[in-house]
């Protein structure tokens, strides 16, 4: 059995022991001495990297306290709902966690839909709607009301992502009506009268892969 043995200046040594059949295997170690609390791990082929060990690295949150409206026909930014972070590496994820109160117009076209934007990419987009596909959404009509404009919801919506970059990342929310540009939503309160306020919140968390 082949054995290196590495002695100490002093005394003590560290040795390293190959298995009793082993193959031909080279490992490359990698440059540097990593940070603390990182681990060797291999890509398979031999080469060795630091890495860390699936960890929160960072942390970025945004707390919206005011109202928002809007009938805008298009997906429209919901100002205060946006978090900016920069990963440290590519290859790590980032998990979002949003919490958002919402509310429609008018129960005829109520529904809310909301998209999770990455820059000017969006995100968790569903495919099986044949007008509008969106993030996530809400829609007030209950019970055949005439007028639900009263109703609000309390959204809870988290996904994670793959940004692949190492850059400046700015995480959004943007919404609109169904029914736009006929009717609206708000965010924060009832779509009529303001005797209730609410806060929503966007949270990023970067997770080393």
């Amino acid at each position: 059995m082949s054995k290196l043995r590495l002695t100490g200046s002093t005394s003590g040594f560290t040795e390293l022991t190959a298995p009793a059949v082993a193959g031909s295997n080279t490992l490359t170690l990698p440059t540097g001495n990593g940070t603390a609390g990182q681990f060797l791990q291999t890509n398979g082929s031999g080469a060795l990297s630091f890495a860390g060990a699936g960890k929160i690295l960072q942390v970025v949150s945004a707390t919206k306290t005011d109202s928002f409206s809007s009938s805008a026909a298009a997906f429209t930014d919901i100002t205060g709902m946006s978090a900016t972070l920069t990963p440290s590496s590519s290859s790590n994820k980032v998990l979002i966690i949003v919490s958002l109160i919402v509310s429609g117009d008018t129960w005829e076209s109520g529904g809310v839909l909301i998209n999770l934007v990455r820059d000017s990419t969006n995100l968790a987009q569903g495919t099986s709607g044949s007008t509008h596909n969106s993030s996530f959404g809400y829609n007030s009509w209950s019970n055949g009301q005439s007028n639900t404009q009263g109703n609000y919801a309390s959204i809870a919506f988290n996904f994670l992502d793959s940004p692949g970059v190492a850059t400046s990342t700015t995480y959004k929310l943007q919404g609109r009506n169904q029914g736009s540009p006929t009717y609206g939503f708000m965010v924060n309160r009832m779509f009529v009268g303001d005797a209730l306020g609410f806060s929503s919140t966007i949270t990023l968390l970067e997770v080393a892969a």
